[in-house]
């Protein structure tokens, strides 16, 4: 379909932008079945506690089934130990096999709710004032959702793209310190996440206090998630006999100091586009600051300025700080003993080796020994070409005209970390637009917009076919 024919398909559905009768008529056929797989896969309970994503990738899988995918294009992959974490790999055969695949990669594991403290069963779906309530709503069954609903329709349009297009449905992401999918996937058969690009979660678009879209974000890198364990042992002794060689005091101090630590500014592509387009949408004080960043990082007093806003501070710099701390064994002792964990968000490029001799550098206290927890998974953000950036400008003005699209580095975690280590060009990019207040993600009574999941569906379904037929 042209853009100029997708654009009056939006505006006699109703999805465009400028459409207020939308939500009160009724649903075209095609959106009432992707409602009916969307709130199938919501109400499939995929925690970890007493959910199942292999249920969830059944169901999704028969979805494509009954759309004409043949068996030896649907994979449903667990590990023999874990037979509950299934993840779901799909194939639609492109006409060029030298042609890398374009994945679609989406995780189907939600965060855990407790019925008791939400206004509505977080397990099912429930359409209410205009959006869609549920835990996993929005994160991440949007994108899954639609994505397989894509899937279905290339099936019944007969689309035949370029390069193949793979669907990853992945379990884990939520609880990646116990089990991620896709990284035991990229372990055990790489050969289902090898891809050209991947579309992932990670940005979606932006809306003001009226309701009114502010920009489109896309998602290009993410920072390292890495904690450190402080810790320092004293001999001790009798409270009554106090000495300066204090275990608490000294972990303390070294706190203190990192507290007052900022580490220096780097920025990237993505940090300097995203300063760049956001500015042109503040205030003439702060876009000034935000474009003297970009001029110049070491420019002390717009950082200053830029920093007194946490996003933009983490976007723009490394980050660490205290999370937990634990200390003493008795209250009529001196402490023996003194820890705490440090939580830090490393900007891509910069090693944890780095980082850890950096704080040793700020705690300035030898004894104080820092010992990091896992094993990161340092990526190299994927590169903001206009092969990128194109298509998903190119469809975003049919449906929200003038609304910019602006790169963004996440300073969170996705499974798009494992995948741009292995290699795979991942960006966030879903085209679903949210509330300020981020809509209850991760907490109680998470919600979407309808309106903003349909516009999401047409503009994931359009720019998917673009990138998937690209040269």
């Amino acid at each position: 379909m042209s853009l100029l024919r997708l654009t009056a398909a939006l505006l006699t559905l109703g999805l465009g932008a400028g459409s207020a009768q939308a939500e009160e008529a009724p649903l075209a056929p095609d959106l009432v079945r992707f409602k009916g797989l969307y709130k199938e896969l919501v109400e499939t309970n995929t925690t970890l506690s007493v959910g199942s994503c292999t249920l969830a990738a059944e169901r999704m899988a028969a979805r494509l089934k009954a759309a004409g995918y043949p068996d030896a294009d649907i994979r449903i992959l667990a590990p023999e130990d874990r037979p509950k974490d299934g993840n779901l790999i799909a194939i639609l055969h492109g006409k060029d096999p030298r042609a890398a695949p374009l994945m679609l990669l989406a995780h189907i594991d939600v965060v855990e709710a407790n019925r008791a403290d939400w206004v509505r069963d977080p397990f099912t779906l429930i359409e209410e004032g205009g959006y869609f309530y549920a835990r996993g709503a929005s994160d991440d069954k949007a994108m899954a959702a639609v994505f397989v609903d894509s899937m279905v329709r290339f099936r019944e349009e007969g689309f035949k793209p370029r390069r193949d297009i793979k669907l990853a449905l992945t379990c884990g992401e939520e609880t990646a310190d116990i089990f991620n999918g896709v990284e035991w996937l990229l372990k055990n058969h790489p050969d289902t996440l090898k891809a050209g690009l991947a579309l992932n979660e990670g940005a979606g678009g932006r809306l003001d206090a009226a309701g009114r879209p502010q920009f489109l974000g896309i998602q290009a890198g993410e920072k390292v998630y890495q904690d450190f364990t402080l810790e320092i042992t004293n001999p001790g002794g009798h409270s009554s006999r106090p000495l300066k060689d204090n275990a608490i005091y000294r972990l303390s101090n070294a706190l203190a100091r990192l507290g007052a630590h900022d580490f220096p500014v780097a920025l990237n592509d993505a940090t300097r586009l995203n300063f760049t387009e956001v500015a042109k949408l503040e205030t003439p004080e702060t876009a000034a600051a935000l474009r003297g960043v970009v001029a110049d990082p070491t420019n002390a007093e717009a950082v200053a300025q830029v920093s007194r806003d946490p996003s933009r501070n983490s976007m723009m710099r490394t980050t660490c700080v205290a999370t937990m701390v634990n200390a003493g064994h008795a209250p009529n002792a001196l402490p023996q003993r003194a820890a705490a964990n440090v939580n830090c968000r490393i900007l891509p490029g910069v090693s944890v080796a780095q980082v850890q001799a950096e704080l040793a550098a700020v705690f300035a206290d030898s004894g104080i020994r820092i010992t990091p927890l896992g094993d990161a998974d340092p990526s190299t953000p994927p590169p903001l070409t206009e092969a990128v950036l194109g298509p998903a400008r190119k469809v975003a003005a049919t449906i929200w005209p003038g609304v910019p699209l602006i790169p963004a580095m996440s300073t969170g975690a996705t499974d798009g970390r494992f995948t741009n280590a292995a290699g795979t060009p991942t960006y966030g990019l879903s085209g679903m637009f949210g509330d300020p207040d981020g809509g209850g993600t991760h907490g109680l009574n998470e919600r979407i917009r309808v309106r903003s999941l349909y516009d999401g569906r047409t503009f994931l379904h359009a720019v998917t076919k673009l990138y998937a037929d690209q040269k």
